[in-house]
């Protein structure tokens, strides 16, 4: 290829990517799709679940309490998006067949999930996290959403495939002090994403990964709580200013769609310019 074609073609990939992330790309690309977003009424989750419903899906949140799932429905449904909810802890097996099969039922089924459930229990050194942590932060970060996938990839196959977007974190890449266990657990879905990409490519089905950087949210809110902290973790990016919520969506609903159909396996770091790679 000559010189000039192939900077015309990475011109127009960059310029897809970029228009996914502001929202400039056309109008509605995942029309009539249904998307499964766990812990999704808060953060992160819930800025990816409003843009997949404003980019057309008809979007399923989910949280471990009622009164969070009826606030964010609310909200979304108030400003004309395809919104339901249902409670989801997604370490329970019931609640996990219970947000699939609330899916069917509304729409018929699935063709995207995004795994963003987390827990961070301990904060301290790697020598003093008890059995009952490395069993906590295990079982919700890496085991629920390998079994979240599954429970849902069947659904996928019967409508000709779909896309898994598993929230990972930039401590995957660079582990944060004193967060031992999640670091470890971040970690490990690099390898499930990759895993996974290679096993269900054959069933259409792509699986990629997002590495969000320090994002202002209640879940991160010890990192930047005072304007000190905050001021010294600046210093660590290249851009220099926190994440917000919305930074992560547009590349999320990006990897989900028919612009990102020639993509799997790959994990989209969101972080500012943190260093991001193993």
């Amino acid at each position: 290829m000559h010189k000039t074609g192939l900077l015309g073609l990475c011109a127009r990939a960059w310029n897809s990517v970029r228009m996914a992330s502001s929202g400039m790309t056309r109008r509605d690309p995942l029309a009539n799709k249904v998307a499964l977003v766990t812990a999704s009424t808060d953060g992160i989750g819930f800025a990816i679940a409003r843009r997949l419903a404003q980019d057309g899906a008809h979007v399923v949140v989910s949280s471990r309490k009622q009164q969070n799932v009826d606030q964010a429905v609310a909200t979304l449904q108030g400003e004309g998006l395809s919104v339901t909810g249902t409670v989801c802890h997604v370490g329970k097996a019931e609640d996990r067949e219970r947000l699939v099969a609330t899916a069917v039922k509304l729409h018929g089924g699935i063709d995207i999930l995004v795994s963003n459930a987390a827990v961070n229990p301990f904060f301290g050194s790697i020598m003093d996290v008890t059995e009952e942590v490395w069993d906590k932060t295990l079982d919700i970060n890496v085991k629920a959403p390998a079994l979240m996938i599954k429970a849902v990839v069947p659904e996928m196959e019967k409508r000709g495939g779909g896309s898994v977007v598993i929230v990972s974190s930039i401590a995957a890449f660079s582990p944060s002090p004193g967060f031992s266990p999640y670091n470890v657990s971040k970690t490990a879905l690099l390898g499930l994403n990759k895993t996974l990409a290679i096993e269900l490519a054959p069933r259409n089905v792509r699986v990629n990964c997002l590495a969000p950087g320090l994002i202002k949210t209640s879940f991160s809110r010890m990192l930047w709580m005072d304007k000190e902290k905050e001021e010294s973790m600046k210093e660590t990016l290249r851009i220099s200013r926190l994440g917000e919520p919305e930074d992560c969506a547009g590349i999320v609903s990006f990897l989900c769609s028919e612009d990102a159909s020639y993509i799997t396996g790959e994990t989209v770091v969101v972080g500012g310019g943190t260093p991001s790679r193993l």
